[in-house]
């Protein structure tokens, strides 16, 4: 299988992700190989040891793109508009469904993670494509999704357990920057989803525009993060946040927006970066302190990964929000 566009997938070993739980739930990455660097964010300790690059089935333990030790993603290609195609291997490449719903892992000489291209024909970010022979004898194209460019990608190959985004969900997406995720986005919730995306600086925002120019299901949005009253003509109410927004006020920015469109027992799905909060505090404290931060904005925090080694002092944090009480049943 040779791509046609620039750059090939064999780049590092992918370490695994290093993972942990909250709220006392046993997790099947708890008793892999242990998390490194994690600090203290329970009584249980930190980053646990997480499955891993799981394409497809539960993991392959140590993370590897290629299942076999060598596979793995580079930085990709650069920064471009269109594309040339790519990695074209028609019934040289097997698509799997990957274990959350919407995503895909494409196996050939080299393995990578994929959603199903709802634009067919283009590209969003220079990504290269995968065309495939469906059972009719028709074609359907999938997108390379490179966890180098985008952290929600990273931590599903890290070992998120649940994601929260899937056919049909209604999506805020908050620092959607060019699209780039935003775009893998849309294609899984497909075309009975929506994703709201919210983009503070003009310059990412023009970019962002030309995406949704395609994608019916992308909203875009270009508005500052910190006060969602201004796009309330714009946005429902949503099944989950994604929030990227790399600012030192991240939590209380998610919080906000939660209480105007996130529905009760909803998630939040939060990428934190160390250093946009705390550039002195060592990284496993400022993850703490925000996750104690959304517990007291009604969040109840439910993961935990890091996301090394694609991003440096990168964690990403799943909550509940206003989750419901659990009723105890008398014996």
């Amino acid at each position: 299988m040779k791509p046609e566009s620039g750059g090939n997938f064999r780049g590092g070993r992918g370490r695994g992700g290093q993972r942990h739980s909250f709220g006392g739930e046993k997790s099947a990455g708890d008793e892999s190989r242990g998390g490194g660097r994690g600090g203290r964010f329970s009584e249980r300790g930190g980053f646990r040891g997480g499955r891993g690059g799981d394409f497809g089935g539960r993991g392959r333990g140590r993370g590897d793109f290629g299942g076999r030790g060598r596979g793995g993603f580079n930085r990709g290609t650069p920064r471009g508009r269109g594309g040339r195609g790519g990695m074209r291997g028609g019934k040289k490449v097997l698509i799997e469904p990957h274990r959350h719903e919407g995503i895909f892992v494409a196996k050939g000489k080299e393995d990578c993670l994929v959603t199903r291209n709802v634009v067919v024909g283009e590209s969003v970010y220079g990504e290269k494509r995968i065309s495939v022979e469906d059972d009719a004898g028709g074609k359907i194209e999938y997108r390379v999704w490179n966890p180098f460019r985008s952290k929600l990608a990273a931590g599903i190959v890290n070992g998120l357990d649940q994601i929260h985004i899937k056919p049909g969900s209604r999506v805020l997406y908050l620092g959607a920057a060019s699209g780039t995720t935003v775009s893998h986005v849309s294609d899984v919730v497909g075309a009975d989803g929506v994703v709201y995306a919210v983009e503070f600086s003009h310059r990412s925002g023009r970019d962002l525009l030309n995406v949704a120019k395609h994608r019916t299901n992308v909203v875009p949005i270009i508005e500052d993060a910190r006060h969602p009253h201004k796009y309330r003509m714009l946005v429902g109410m949503v099944d989950c946040i994604f929030a990227d927004v790399a600012q030192p006020d991240q939590s209380r920015i998610v919080g906000v927006n939660a209480e105007y469109y996130l529905k009760n027992g909803g998630h939040a799905v939060i990428s934190i970066k160390a250093s946009c909060i705390d550039s002195v505090a060592a990284p496993e404290v400022v993850f703490a302190k925000e996750v104690d931060t959304l517990r007291k904005l009604q969040f109840t925090p439910r993961e935990q990964v890091t996301l090394e080694p694609f991003e440096r002092g990168h964690a990403m944090v799943t909550a509940q929000y206003r989750a419901p009480k659990k009723v105890k049943t008398e014996q």
